[in-house]
């Protein structure tokens, strides 16, 4: 649990420049949000949990290459092969994805993706971190702090 939440920050950190994406559901308070996200996180990692797999992409053949010198005379150079990257994949990634989503669905949030606001947007709401997740129609959007947390706004209604 306690290598959870930094992974959590470290994740809303790098995601800060790209959509925002949540569980949802009008009128959750964000604390309790974050305290369901988490047990359905703890749920799928027991039920489906981390199997990863070392891999190797293929490699690669470079061909030497023909020179040649002012009098005619031509060499070539050995081609050599250039061994491929070793990753590793988490297979139960996307199971465990799917485990996740299914148990937030049986309490009631649904997953959205907002895009960031624009400085016009933005402008013209004072600064205001959200407790409760408010209605959301096509014009919403967010404003991310640098703490992690954020503020969703939804122009013609208070945020």
């Amino acid at each position: 649990m306690k290598t959870l939440f930094p992974m959590l920050l470290l994740l809303m950190v790098l995601t800060s420049c790209g959509p925002l994406s949540l569980y949802y559901r009008e009128g959750e308070t964000v604390s309790r949000l974050q305290k369901e996200t988490t047990q359905c996180q703890l749920k799928a990692v027991k039920e489906v949990p981390v199997a990863n797999q070392i891999r190797q992409s293929p490699p690669t053949y470079w061909p030497g290459r023909t020179y040649c010198d002012g009098r005619g005379r031509c060499y070539r150079s050995p081609g050599w092969w250039q061994p491929g990257r070793v990753y590793t994949v988490d297979v139960n990634q996307g199971l465990r994805n799917t485990v996740e989503a299914q148990c937030m669905a049986q309490k009631g949030f649904r997953p959205v993706s907002l895009p960031p606001c624009k400085q016009n947007v933005k402008s013209r709401v004072p600064a205001t971190r959200t407790t409760t997740l408010p209605p959301l129609n096509s014009a919403s959007c967010f404003v991310k702090f640098d703490d992690g947390s954020f503020q969703i706004i939804t122009p013609g209604q208070a945020g």
